[in-house]
């Protein structure tokens, strides 16, 4: 699970990118915050970095391996930083 105080940081996109598992040591496509959709975990990954392993937080077998999910995508560029509200 994602947290964030102030959302006016955040701008929604749609795009496949989010609808995406990715599984665990594959390198993330993009910068920005993964969520394991397994249980919730989340991290924070440069783009085309490994995401973490699968021991990088323990599941029953039941539940299976880390799958990982793009919540966030980080962006670094010209782009107008949003106005504080």
């Amino acid at each position: 699970m994602t947290y964030c105080k102030y959302t006016h940081f955040l701008m929604f996109e749609g795009g496949l990118e989010y609808d995406t598992t990715y599984k665990a040591g594959t390198s993330a496509p993009f910068p920005g915050i993964y969520y394991c959709e397994v249980c919730g975990s989340s991290i924070t990954s440069m783009g085309s970095q490994p995401l973490p392993l699968n021991d990088h937080h323990l599941h029953s077998p039941a539940q299976g391996p880390i799958r990982w999910r793009l919540a966030v995508k980080s962006h670094c560029g010209p782009t107008p930083f949003p106005t504080a509200r």
